[in-house]
């Protein structure tokens, strides 16, 4: 079951990325579309000066979901490092908790809003602007699950050591791999 669910997220995450890398092509093609037809033609689409936003907001709210998923936010682990396992676990089951309930929140805000923000047409597009700030839904409702998830992981006992410091820092896997192996070298070393 664990498997499955696993590859469903993996599956999930993925196309979150499909999606973001739309958003990124849709940005790039209309802003360099839109200078170059100020630049060559004096003119430009005014669809183009809306759309790239809208692709920003989905782009930052579906990559928020992501960066949780694989564990990219920042965050300051120099206290967390210092302590024992338990105190770890305690430190990632509050934050994880405090995450949950920050995404409920972002989720009860955006139902709040949804009336409101569903009856507000876009300028140019004359789209409903739920379709742009609509995502938090999504955002709101992924990240709750993803602590959940992990919240549950935590009190069955399924959590491992290494994920309890959610910080990852650019290159530190490779760091860490390199002193996994000399420490593993010097002990074959001490042993001949």
């Amino acid at each position: 079951m664990g498997t499955i669910l696993k590859k469903t997220a993996d599956a999930l995450t993925r196309v979150l990325e499909v999606v973001m890398v739309a958003c990124l092509a849709l940005m790039l093609v209309m802003v360099f579309g839109n200078v170059m037809l100020r630049l060559f033609a004096n003119t430009g689409i005014d669809l183009s000066e809306e759309m790239p936003r809208f692709a920003f907001v989905w782009m930052t709210f579906l990559g928020a979901i992501v960066g949780m998923r694989r564990r990219a936010h920042l965050g300051v682990d120099i206290l967390v490092q210092a302590l024992p396992v338990l105190g770890r676990k305690v430190c990632w089951g509050i934050s994880q908790a405090i995450m949950f309930v920050c995404s409920g929140y972002i989720f009860y805000g955006t139902w709040l809003q949804h009336d409101i923000v569903k009856d507000n047409a876009s300028p140019v597009a004359q789209i409903s602007m739920l379709w742009v700030f609509g995502v938090s839904y999504l955002t709101g409702g992924a990240i709750a699950l993803i602590c959940l998830s992990n919240l549950v992981r935590l009190f069955t006992g399924r959590v491992a050591d290494d994920e309890l410091i959610d910080v990852h820092e650019e290159g530190m896997a490779d760091a860490l791999e390199t002193e996994k192996n000399m420490v593993e070298q010097a002990a074959r070393s001490a042993k001949a």
